[in-house]
């Protein structure tokens, strides 16, 4: 049993080194471009497989951990969210069918257990109680928002967009994390809020752009 967990461990990484630098380099690159599309397109294969590799690992004998395994299913949520924004982008896209809405449904499901989980935990004085307050706020917030795009995506051109971004960034993040984690064992409370901040920013400075964009074509700049 553990060599298999062990080989699992190894691909579970190896995937994740995938879409660290795939990740890493779609962020990088100009968006909407031939290299944004193709790493993006390998760092959500990669994403998913590694998260779904780590789901098993976390419920697997002495290696038991429903934090990992729910930030598995947190990083998984975001790489699908991600992509199904890009469906909104379709003209004759009207709404949002049932595969968005499970997707996001799930997840703020799983927000609210980890929020529920957290504040029990603060009351037992449990030392992860605020990772899991953090991440079942989090989740809910980007899940809100998901329905809120589903429900006004048409009156608003570019909320699509945003939430592809916030969604793709999210997931790097988390392999950003997991390497600090789980790849130099540094498993602190900073290192695991400190990515997520950041990104957070870096996310808040290009949905600002965007916000721009429209004004600026309307004035006759671009």
């Amino acid at each position: 049993m553990e060599e298999t967990i062990t080989i699992l461990i190894y691909i579970h990484a190896f995937l994740g080194g995938i879409g660290l630098l795939t990740g890493t380099g779609s962020a990088i690159v100009k968006k909407g471009g031939k290299s944004h599309k193709k790493m993006g397109t390998v760092f959500s294969y990669a994403m998913i497989a590694s998260s779904l590799i780590s789901l098993v690992i976390a419920r697997m004998p002495n290696h038991e951990n429903l934090f990992l395994f729910l930030i598995g299913i947190f990083t998984i949520y975001m790489v699908l969210a991600g992509n199904r924004a890009l469906t909104f982008k379709n003209k004759r896209k009207e709404k949002a069918d049932i595969l968005d809405l499970t997707i996001s449904g799930i997840m703020l499901t799983a927000s609210i257990g980890m929020f529920a989980i957290g504040l029990i935990g603060l009351f037992q004085k449990n030392e992860t109680s605020i990772l899991y307050l953090f991440f079942g706020v989090f989740g809910a917030l980007l899940t809100i928002k998901d329905f809120q795009m589903f429900m006004s995506f048409s009156q608003n051109k570019n909320m699509w967009l945003k939430n592809h971004l916030g969604r793709m960034i999210g997931a790097l993040i988390a392999s950003f994390t997991a390497f600090l984690v789980a790849g130099l064992h540094i498993s602190t409370l900073f290192v695991w809020l400190a990515p997520t901040i950041l990104g957070t920013l870096y996310i808040v400075y290009w949905k600002r752009k965007l916000k721009v964009k429209p004004v600026a074509k309307r004035n006759g700049h671009q």
